[in-house]
């Protein structure tokens, strides 16, 4: 994923859309939208998403079937979702969103400095994440680069223990006879 990943945003009301996507402008992060878990689903899959603020009651697929539909698929597991919520805390939604690996479930109304700190903070930890991992790739082949391919000889690990050469005449005892 390049480092220029959007946010995606799915709400199906137009107002609310308008008002995170103005909370959330000072980031300077490119900014998408989604009127359904369907169209979230979709641009989920083009990639380029690095991070998922959805609505938990939408039209069609809702948020907690998204976010399951996203962890079953290795691109779009990892990414942060941030569920936001028009009623109160229901322990049963946290416990079911929790479980799935929400970063964060958000009551609205929403508070745009707050909602801006978990969005910074969840979008630039997973970029890192991604970064190394793209290192860690990187390394990885240079390593192999280096190691012969299999079938080829490989030297000796430099720690492996092999026997001490014995001097010429010690397997005949001559070294023995010299000591007398």
């Amino acid at each position: 994923m390049p480092p220029n990943a959007r946010i995606l945003i799915v709400d199906d009301h137009e107002d609310t859309l308008y008002a995170l996507e103005s909370a959330l402008a000072p980031l300077g992060h490119l900014l998408g939208r989604a009127t359904s878990g369907d169209e979230a689903l979709k641009q989920l899959l083009r990639g380029n998403v690095g991070l998922l603020l959805l609505d938990v009651r939408q039209p069609g697929a809702g948020g907690l079937d998204v976010v399951r539909y996203m962890r079953r698929l290795e691109q779009t597991q990892l990414i942060p979702v941030v569920l936001l919520t028009g009623f109160a805390r229901d322990p049963q939604l946290g416990a079911a969103a929790y479980a799935l690996g929400v970063a964060d479930l958000v009551t609205e109304p929403v508070d745009p400095w707050a909602l801006r700190t978990k969005v910074r903070h969840l979008y630039d930890a997973h970029q890192r994440h991604l970064a190394l991992q793209r290192e860690l790739r990187a390394l990885r082949a240079r390593l192999e680069e280096r190691n012969p391919a299999p079938g080829h000889p490989a030297l000796p690990h430099p720690h492996a223990h092999t026997p001490p050469a014995q001097p010429a005449g010690a397997h005949t005892g001559e070294l023995e006879r010299d000591r007398t």
